[in-house]
């Protein structure tokens, strides 16, 4: 997923977890990893929505004053479908750190009641 410029440094704190695309067919799938500068993009779900659903909160919300400003951006080539992508974005090298530490069952200690 190639996002503008201007939307990428909300994107890396957190503030914008969405985005509009108008495509034939999705391009990205839930659970996919996508680069964005050093870091990478993580689908969290991707679901078709009608024009009818893109309000001026969601554009706020995807990084865009207005409808209009969003869906200048978001409608590029021949798509006709609109999707809601919802993601999170992972910084450099947290892809590759263990999200918990290894169990090793020969460490655990018993557990004593009474």
């Amino acid at each position: 997923m190639v996002f503008a410029k201007q939307l990428r440094e909300s994107i890396k704190r957190g503030r914008i977890k969405i985005s509009i695309r108008v495509w034939m067919n999705p391009r990205v799938k839930a659970g996919g990893r996508y680069p964005l500068d050093d870091g990478h993009i993580v689908v969290d779900s991707i679901e078709p929505i009608k024009k009818k659903d893109i309000t001026h909160d969601l554009a706020r919300e995807s990084g865009f004053d207005s409808v209009a400003e969003l869906m200048k951006i978001a409608k590029h080539g021949k798509g006709e479908k609109i999707y809601l992508v919802r993601f999170h974005y992972l910084r450099p090298g947290a892809w590759d750190a263990p999200s918990q530490p290894p169990s090793n069952p020969a460490r655990r200690r018993p557990v004593t009641i009474g």
